[in-house]
Order: structure tokens, then sequence, then C-alpha cells
């Protein structure tokens, strides 16, 4: 009995767009103790740009992954549950608090006129992938279902919601939104009036970094086989959670999540702004800033190849690596889903440099390979022009598993890139940001990133660049942004 209350449990779900992942952490021993994981796919079906989910899906992998995760876990002993979610996608509830429709997701391209038109509008940047398009777009094109929407959520928010009944937005998941002031930490009243009059009653209270969502209630507490009561932190995006389950909730940590997406992002004490609007000035979900690069196309695009050969990512990594850097001159621009860094929403991949026996499994990885790479190393060159050093990258997610990949990587970026031990670098943040929400009941003043520290543990694993890979990457670098260039100007 003495055992079991002096455990002390905390719960991590990260709602992914392939799937949902839960972590358990204990924190007197400092282990994480428990993961699962349920996976699920996009509406099928849906016209060319389109990328939406129905936020039950998610309800249903959370309820799954906790079952599974607190098998044979003492309730009593889980004292806060944290969630991490997929930036950017929009859930619209009626008044009775039910899904309208479902979520359109931050892949969606199919807002794009709507984004021009915002930000012609408001004289800034507004992101096709960001929420505020979304809105619009529901807004012209489905009007019946606008007229019912009662309030508007982000993923994670509206898993908050079902957790405890309550609506509330925290800043580092809102400043993905396209109507929130980053340097503020506060609702655009400007930005949400060009949306729509009625915008400023449909978003909900905003909390503060390391404030609580609140507690679960009955039907929360029966969805996660919890007491009722328990402790819900603010919770936040998926990057914003990624931040802190990397380390990066201090100066210098410099990050790059490897996932359907990519990102790359860095704590700082102040507002970053990107005056070209490509380097998003998120707001971080533990009370700084988050400047962050993020491209559409990362693993979808080794997807699409393992896919067409119908093999693993082993053998086709094994068949990449036979083939020399620059594929005998074919190059891929990997925008299979348009592309938000470079902005093109509309742009489709292209393989240039095609030639007769380059169109074979070993070619068409490394291909992949070094197209999703360049691209990534473009945006980090975006990043270093802010007077953000780049000088050693974390990497997280489950390409960081692969050695091609990161001496490519490491190549291209000129940056010495080590994984972390834990790759599930949300679902952590996730328990993270509960495990300090639930200190600051009684500490106020306890630090989030020494709380953190034991649980970031970095890989032996490190890979520095090559001097012959630079050498065989820095003209490829040029290549790419000339055809980056050709390809924007051909689609203005």
């Amino acid at each position: 009995m003495g055992a079991t209350a002096s455990l002390q449990h905390f719960l991590g779900f990260d709602v992914g767009t392939q799937g949902t992942k839960a972590l358990l952490v204990e924190a007197a021993s400092k282990r994480i103790v428990a993961r699962a994981q349920a996976s699920y796919g996009l509406i099928q079906g849906l016209p060319a740009g389109a990328a939406e989910q129905h936020p039950h899906t998610w309800i249903d992998a959370i309820r799954a992954t906790a079952r599974e995760v607190l098998a044979g876990i003492d309730p009593a002993t889980v004292l806060a549950v944290g969630i991490s979610g997929q930036q950017h996608g929009c859930v619209v509830l009626d008044e009775r608090g039910e899904v309208v429709r479902p979520a359109k997701l931050w892949c969606d391209t199919a807002t794009a006129e709507e984004a021009r038109e915002l930000s012609a509008q408001l004289g800034r940047a507004v992101p096709t992938g960001f929420t505020a398009s979304k809105l619009t777009w529901l807004k012209r094109h489905e009007p019946a279902h606008w007229a019912r929407v009662r309030a508007v959520l982000l993923p994670h928010d509206y898993v908050n919601f079902r957790l405890t009944g309550r609506k509330v937005m925290e800043s580092g998941d809102a400043s993905g939104t396209g109507w929130f002031d980053v340097k503020q930490r506060q609702f655009d009243g400007a930005a949400m009036a060009a949306i729509d009059a009625r915008m400023a009653d449909l978003v909900p209270q905003l909390v503060a970094a390391g404030e609580p969502a609140g507690r679960l209630d009955a039907a929360g507490a029966k969805l996660l086989g919890l007491h009722e009561g328990t402790l819900v932190s603010a919770g936040g995006g998926d990057n914003m959670m990624s931040a802190i389950g990397s380390g990066a909730t201090r100066p210098g940590v410099v990050v790059a999540s490897l996932g359907t997406s990519g990102t790359v992002f860095t704590w700082s004490p102040v507002p970053v702004v990107d005056p070209r609007g490509l380097i998003a000035p998120f707001c971080s979900s533990d009370g700084g800033w988050l400047p962050l690069l993020c491209v559409m196309n990362l693993t979808g695009v080794t997807e699409e190849v393992r896919t067409a050969f119908g093999t693993d990512h082993a053998q086709l990594t094994e068949a990449a690596a036979r083939v020399a850097p620059g594929c005998d001159g074919m190059l891929w621009l990997p925008f299979l889903q348009g592309e938000r860094v470079p902005d093109l929403p509309q742009a489709t991949g292209t393989l240039l440099g095609m030639r007769p026996g380059l169109l074979r499994m070993g070619h068409l990885y490394r291909a992949a390979l070094e197209g999703t790479s360049l691209n990534l190393g473009w945006g980090v060159d975006l990043m270093r022009d802010l007077g953000i050093g780049v000088h050693e990258v974390r990497l997280v997610g489950g390409a960081a598993r692969n050695v091609l990949w990161r001496r490519i990587l490491a190549a291209v970026l000129g940056a010495r890139v080590v994984p972390l031990m834990e790759p599930e670098s949300g679902a952590l943040g996730a328990a993270l940001q509960a495990l300090w929400t639930h200190q600051r009941q009684s500490d106020p003043r306890a630090d989030l990133a020494q709380l953190s520290a034991p649980y970031v543990q970095l890989s032996p694993e490190v890979t520095e660049p090559e001097p012959e890979l630079v050498a065989a990457y820095r003209p490829l670098v040029g290549r790419y942004a000339t055809e980056v260039a050709r390809l924007s100007a051909g689609l203005r």
C-alpha cells in the first residue's frame, strides 16, 4: 500500500495525423514506464487538396491507448494528464458541444485562395495551413455548417474539452491560428473580425502557460479510466510539446522533428518575427517563444516510394546507400502535398534530371531523402538569416533512426545531428507539462527545464558533417534554390 501510494504517474498523449501515442512517466524513478499507440488515417475520397479527420477518431484512439498504457496502474497514482495535438486543425462545435463537421487539418491546402485573401486583407502572411483560412473556407463553401458553429477549437483543445467539459486555448497552439498576436500573447481582434464578426464569441478562454485546462469531469474520467478530478494541464500543439520533450526550453537547443511534416524549432525569450512570414513566430507552451520552420513534405515522400516498390524502409535505405550523392543528376522537388516553406500550396512534386536507368528504387529513395533534406536546409537558411544559430540539431521522430538520412541532413545543414533516446517527444512533452502543472499547484516557481532535464537524454549516435558529403551537396543546395525560384515564378 505504501509503495503504491508513493508512486506519482503523469500521462501524456500525442494526438497526431497518423495516430495517437500515449506515454506514462513515473516521477520518483524519472522513467517512462509504459507506452501505447493507435493508428488511423485521413478521410478518403475527398477533393484534391482536402485533408480531414473526424475528431471522434482521436477520442477513440485516446480511449484505446489509455486502456493499454494504464493496464495494471492504480488510477490514484496518476496525478495529471497532458495533451499534445496536431497544430492548425479546425474543430467546430454547435450549441450542444457536438462536432459540426470533420476537422480540416494542417495539411489541407484546399483553402489556399482564402489564405491569400486574408493575407492581403491583413497585410501579413496567413499561411494556408493555419486555422484562419479554414474558417473562411467553411463560411464560403458550407454556409449551413457555418451557421451552426458556436465554438472553434484546435485538436488538442477539443480533447481537453472532452476530458474536462471546459473550452480553453493556450498561447502556443493558438499562435498557429492566424488570429493570435504572438507578441502580446492575446487574440488579435482585427484578424478575427476579418474572418467574421462573430469570431470573438466563438473562441474560448485563454489559459496562461503552466495553468491547468481543468480537471477530469465524470465523462473524461470514464474515457481514460482515471479518477474524476484528476488534473489536466493546458497541453499544446505537437511542436510546443515536442520542444518540452526534447529540451528546447532554454536558448541554444535546436530540434528537428522528422515526421509526416518536418519542423525545426528553438526556444527564445523574445518573439522572433520573420518579415517574409515563412518562419512562424510561435509562442511556446511554457511562457517563451518558439520560432519554427515547418515543411509539409517529409516522411510522406519516402513512404510513397516504399508503397510504390512494396518493400520496407531498411531495404530501400540499403539500395539508396549504393547510389552516389546527387542521384546521378536526378533532383526531387518533393511537394507532393503542396508546400508551406517555400510558400507553394498548389505545387506538385517534380522529378528533374530523369534518364534511362534512374527510375529504380535506390535512386528514387535517395532522391526522396535528398530532396526533403534540401528543402529542410532551404528553410534552415531562412532561420539563420534571422540570427538563429544552428550548430547542433537534435532529431526526434521515426525518421531519426535512419542513419543514411542523418548523414545527408548533417551535410546539407552543415551541423552536427544527434537523435534523442526518446523519439516520441510530443507525448513525453505532454506528460512533462502535466508534471510541471502539478508541481506548480504547490510551488508556482517550479522550473520546467529543470524538471524535464532527467527525461531528455541524447543518443551516443552523433553524426558530424562529413567533408566529402558537404562538398558533394554544396552545388546541389544552389541548384535546389534555383529550381524552387523557377517553380515559384511559374506558379504566380
